[in-house]
C-alpha cells in the first residue's frame, strides 16, 4: 500500500467541498485502530467489518488524500510517515465528533423526557386519559403535560409552539398546521325529559333546531363550528338561549330543563344512560365531525409525541 497510481489525477481539487476532500468518520477510526493494533485484519475485527472492506476503506482514504497511509508486511501494517501525521490530525476530529454525538444523545434524551399536550375540552376529558395511560406503558420516563381549551385556543399554543401536539374538533385546520384524523364523532342534541322534543316521535327538521334558542358552546369550541357549519343552509343558528365555556355547564344547564343542548356523543354517555337527558333525532343535516391531531407544518412529531400519534391513530 506505499504506492498510489494515479493518485493525483483522481484526488479531488482543492477548492471541492470539505466533505469530498476530507475522509470520513469511519475510515479515520479504521487508520487509528491499525496505528493502535499494527495490524490491518486486527483492526478490521475491532471495528466489525471484514479485511478487504477495510483493505477499500484505506485505499479509497489514500486516494481522495493522494498520499500512502499504510503499508503491509509478513509481520503486520505500520503507518507511513503520511499516515502518522494524518492519525495525529484525526484524533481530534474523532473526539469532537464523539462530543458532538454526545450532545445530540442529550438534546434527544431532554425532548424524550416531556410532551406537552394542548386537547379540545371534549377529547382531553373523555379520550386523552386513555391514550396517556397507553401512553406511559411505553414511556413511563415521559413527563407529560396537558392544556385543554377550544380548537381555537389548542391550534394557537401548538402554533405558537407552546405545545408539541393538538387535538381539534373543528371541520378546518388553520394554516400553518399539518394534521391526521385521529376519530370520528357524532354530535348529539339532548334534552331533559320533560322537554316537548323528549315526547316527539317524529325527528325534529333541521331547520326547527336552527330556529330554536339552544344551549351551546362558545364561539371558537369545535362543537359550535360544526353546529353552525350544519345549518347555515337552514337559515342558520338561532341566537342562543345560552353560551357556556364547558361542557359540563352545558349539560348541567341541559339537565336542569333550561333547553335543548348540542354536545359530542362522547360526553353524553353518562347523562343518557340515567335519562337525566334523552336524544333527540334531528332529520335533514349530519353533525358529524372528524377529530384531528395538529402540528406545526413540515415537522413531523418526533419521541413522545410520534408515539402518543400512533396510539391515537391505532385507537380510532
Amino acid at each position: 500500500m506505499s504506492e498510489i497510481p494515479s493518485a493525483a489525477a483522481t484526488a479531488p481539487g482543492p477548492g471541492g467541498p470539505l466533505a469530498h476532500r476530507v475522509p470520513d468518520l469511519g475510515s479515520l477510526e479504521l487508520l487509528l485502530a491499525v496505528a493502535r493494533l499494527g495490524s490491518l485484519g486486527a483492526a478490521a475485527r475491532e471495528l466489525g467489518i471484514t479485511q478487504p472492506a477495510a483493505s477499500s476503506r484505506i485505499r479509497a482514504m489514500e486516494t481522495r488524500l493522494g498520499v500512502p497511509l499504510v503499508e503491509r508486511s509478513p509481520r503486520g501494517s505500520r503507518l507511513t510517515e503520511q499516515g502518522a501525521l494524518v492519525t495525529d490530525w484525526a484524533r481530534p476530529v474523532l473526539a469532537a465528533a464523539e462530543a458532538f454525538d454526545a450532545g445530540a444523545q442529550a438534546l434527544r434524551g431532554r425532548r424524550d423526557s416531556r410532551l406537552r399536550v394542548a386537547a379540545s375540552l371534549t377529547i382531553a376529558e373523555y379520550l386523552m386519559p386513555g391514550w396517556l395511560i397507553a401512553l406511559r406503558t411505553g414511556r413511563p420516563d415521559t413527563a407529560v403535560s396537558l392544556s385543554a381549551g377550544n380548537s381555537v385556543a389548542v391550534a394557537e399554543r401548538v402554533l405558537a409552539h407552546e405545545a408539541d401536539l393538538g387535538f381539534v374538533e373543528g371541520l378546518t385546520v388553520p394554516e400553518g398546521l399539518d394534521c391526521a384524523v385521529v376519530a370520528q364523532d357524532r354530535l348529539v342534541v339532548a334534552v331533559a325529559p320533560g322537554h316537548p322534543w323528549a315526547r316527539r316521535s317524529a325527528p325534529v327538521p333541521a331547520a326547527e333546531l336552527a330556529a330554536t334558542p339552544l344551549i351551546l358552546r362558545e364561539q371558537g369550541s369545535g362543537t359550535r363550528q360544526v353546529l353552525d357549519a350544519a345549518l347555515v343552509a337552514h337559515g342558520g343558528l338561532a341566537a342562543p338561549l345560552l353560551e357556556l365555556a364547558s361542557t359540563t355547564a352545558v349539560k348541567a344547564a341541559a339537565v336542569s330543563g333550561a333547553g335543548p343542548c348540542v354536545l359530542s356523543e362522547l360526553s353524553l354517555g353518562e347523562e343518557l344512560a340515567g335519562r337525566r337527558l334523552v336524544a333527540v333525532e334531528v332529520a335533514g343535516t349530519a353533525l358529524r365531525r372528524s377529530l384531528r391531531a395538529v402540528w406545526p407544518a413540515g415537522a413531523r412529531p418526533a419521541g413522545p409525541a410520534r408515539d402518543l400519534l400512533s396510539l391515537t391513530r391505532g385507537a380510532s
